[in-house]
């Protein structure tokens, strides 16, 4: 059933990327985080898990919803610090359903905490997350310079393969539409249209 779970938010959010890949008129949250965190290529571990839950929030939902509930999210998880997110227990997941700051999904929540130890793991054998995951793009960015949004994939062989190996590692809500739009904001792969120049903002 969770797979089947998975599967469907899976759909759900493939067609809510398509929309979301025109970064035109946006609310301020969503130009701000466009602007200075999309695409920014991120080697702080923190900052890594911290996007990895963001997309686990997201699925399924919107950006702009998630960065609205970002900072209750933030303190709900002590600032995303790995350890004492992977020590919680599931009287404290019980706990952040009551809190209506953030987007109470049980499956979403517990995931933050499941990941969090998928992440110690992970750092002990490769030393850090970071190192994890850009030798999958051979620690340089993939910039693709897309012509349109619509020629921007949602998901790639990269993706699938990285997805189905976090999968392997006990990573939940890693599906390769979510892993890819996660290479993106991480800034493995840089996505911004031909013609962007981020010193123009």
């Amino acid at each position: 059933m969770a797979d089947e779970t998975e599967k469907l938010t899976e759909n759900i959010e493939h067609h809510e990327s398509k929309q979301a890949k025109w970064w035109g008129n946006l609310s301020p949250e969503l130009k701000d985080y466009h602007d200075h965190e999309w695409g920014v290529p991120k080697h702080d571990d923190r900052e890594l898990f911290e996007l990895l839950s963001m997309e686990t929030y997201q699925a399924g939902l919107n950006w702009r919803t998630v960065l609205q509930k970002r900072n209750a999210f933030n303190q709900a998880f002590y600032n995303y610090n790995v350890a004492k997110v992977a020590a919680m227990m599931p009287d404290d997941i019980d706990r952040l359903m009551q809190n209506p700051a953030l987007i109470r999904n049980y499956r979403k929540l517990a995931a933050t905490v499941t990941n969090a130890q998928a992440v110690i793991k992970v750092q002990q054998e490769f030393g850090s997350f970071d190192h994890y995951l850009w030798q999958f793009v051979d620690f340089k960015p993939i910039v693709n310079q897309p012509e349109s949004p619509d020629a921007i994939p949602t998901q790639t062989e990269l993706s699938v393969k990285l997805a189905a190996d976090m999968k392997k590692r006990g990573f939940k809500f890693v599906g390769p539409v979510t892993i890819y739009s996660y290479l993106q904001g991480a800034g493995l792969i840089d996505d911004h249209l031909k013609g962007w120049h981020r010193e123009q903002v």
